[in-house]
Parts: C-alpha cells; structure tokens; sequence
C-alpha cells in the first residue's frame, strides 16, 4: 500500500511539474490548523515528511495573517504559534489581519505565480481551490485558482490530492488554444503574404522591360542549374597533381670551409709575385736575441 501511495503521489507532482511549471524545491504554503495538526499527532520533522511526500526537498512558509490568527486563538495553540513562526514568513501585502482562508488565497492569486502547495486541514479552503465560479459549461477559464495542489493529514501520514478532472479539462483547453493561431499571428501572417506578391510582381515587370539579350544571358545559369539538380558536374572537381622541381635550396653550391686568399694574383713593386705567402711567421724576441748574439 505505501508503494501504491508514493505512485501516487509522484504521478500527480509530475503533472504539476509538466503542466503548470512547477519546480523543485517545492514551496510549501502552510496553515494554522496544519500546523497544529503536526504537532498533536507529532509529526516533528515536517520538512522530511513532506520532501518524502513530494520526493524532492520542500521548503515551508506561512504568512502573518495565519500567525495574527493562531495568536488570537490563546494558550491553547502557544506551541502551534511558536513552530509556526521558525517557518520563513510569504509576502502578504494587507492592511487588516484576515482570515487563514482570505490571506492564502490572495497570496496565491488567480494564477499561482509562486507555484505553492497548500497545506491545510480546512475542507472550505481544500474545495475552494478545485471548485468552479459561474459560467459556461464548455469553457474552463472559470475556475478560480487553477493549478494549486493541495496537502492535507490524516493521523500520522500525509496525503496530496490528485488533480481533478476539471483541472485535467483545463489543461486539455488550454493544450487546443496553444495549437491553434491567434489573431496577431493570423494577421503577422497575412502582411507577410501580401509583401511577397508585392515582391514578386514587382520583379516580374523588371523582368518584363528587360530585352532579348538578357533573356540569352539569363539562360546560362538556368542550365547550369538544372544540372547541378541532374548530378552533370562542368568542370573536373579536383586537379591533378603535377612533378614539381627539385628544391632549389638544395640545388645551392655548398660553401667551402677553408680560409684561400681571396686576394688576385697581383704583380708586386719589385718584381715578386703577390702570390707568396702572407702569413709569414713572427718573430720572437728570443730568436731576435740569438741573432743580435751571433752578430
């Protein structure tokens, strides 16, 4: 049975998911009365329980409205009053403290924009999210506060109600509506085909005032475009590859290590040829020495 029930309840928080865009972590919209319900059955860690409801993390909130209330109601609800306010606190801009039931509904307001889940213990306020105001029969744009899920207690477990059929009607509505086009679109769409005939009439007379010659030269492309669309290619789509040349920096002299004279043969004053060695050997002052000796 607990199996069935996490089925359950996972397939219902899907469909608020898919359909009305909520996202984890949840936010949790408490009231007094369930509250108390947590701590008279001791439901202590009622952040687990409701993340292992949901199966995601939850994050909890009450208003001050519902606080003003569970002060007013005496000694009796102290404790409640005290788990009430370590909840993080919802924005409700109201002057006059009101009901639990008039402050969470306006909160909510008519489209969940915060995308809350109610919990409550009060059967008004569990019937007033699913019922349906005035109206038609066929439309469903009628109900008060579409997609709000709604938690409640029953002894030590926590439940979350299915979503209706008249939630599940609005959904297939609203589904229809996205599908068809709406009147911007209709009217986006009709400029767009009126610019286009605009546009190709106007090519035609230019078309038109042109002479024969461009008719032949406007042929060409028309041909090459059939057969593009035929598979017929023109032109070879690669080349061949042609024997290239040796490298020229291979082709280069290589230089030669050696220190030859650069110098010409040049015929010198006296008569010697300028080809004789220049690098003669120098003396040292000892051979100078030895020389001054014999003399």
């Amino acid at each position: 049975m607990r199996l069935k029930k996490q089925k359950r309840h996972r397939k219902s928080v899907r469909f608020y998911t898919a359909c009305f865009g909520f996202r984890e972590p949840f936010k949790v919209l408490c009231d007094g009365t369930f509250v108390h319900h947590l701590l008279v059955n001791r439901i202590t860690s009622a952040n687990d329980s409701l993340s292992n409801l949901l199966g995601a993390p939850a994050k909890l909130f009450t208003t001050r409205c519902v606080l003003g209330e569970l002060k007013s109601l005496g000694e009796s609800y102290g404790e409640s009053l005290q788990a009430a306010r370590n909840l993080a606190t919802a924005r409700c801009d109201h002057e006059k403290r009101r009901s639990a039931v008039g402050c969470i509904t306006g909160v909510i307001g008519e489209n969940n924009p915060e995308h809350f889940f109610v919990a409550t213990q009060d059967t008004d306020l569990r019937n007033k999210f699913q019922e349906v105001v005035s109206g038609s029969e066929n439309e469903f744009k009628e109900i008060e506060i579409p997609g709000v899920p709604v938690i409640f207690g029953l002894r030590n477990s926590l439940f979350l109600e299915p979503p209706s059929a008249i939630q599940r009607q609005y959904v297939k509505s609203t589904e229809e509506e996205r599908l068809h086009m709406t009147e911007s679109e209709y009217k986006m769409l009709q400029k767009r085909e009126i610019n286009k005939l605009a546009n190709q009439e106007a090519s035609n007379s230019t078309d038109a005032h042109e002479g024969l010659g461009n008719q032949t030269v406007m042929a060409q492309p028309k041909i090459n475009a059939a057969r593009k669309t035929m598979g017929v290619m023109d032109e070879v789509q690669f080349k061949r590859k042609k024997a290239k040349g040796p490298n020229p920096l291979s082709c280069k002299k290589k230089k030669s290590h050696g220190s030859p004279s650069l110098l010409p043969n040049l015929v010198c004053k006296d008569g010697d040829d300028a080809s004789k060695k220049r690098n003669r050997k120098r003396k040292s002052r000892k051979s100078i020495k030895l020389s001054e000796a014999d003399s």
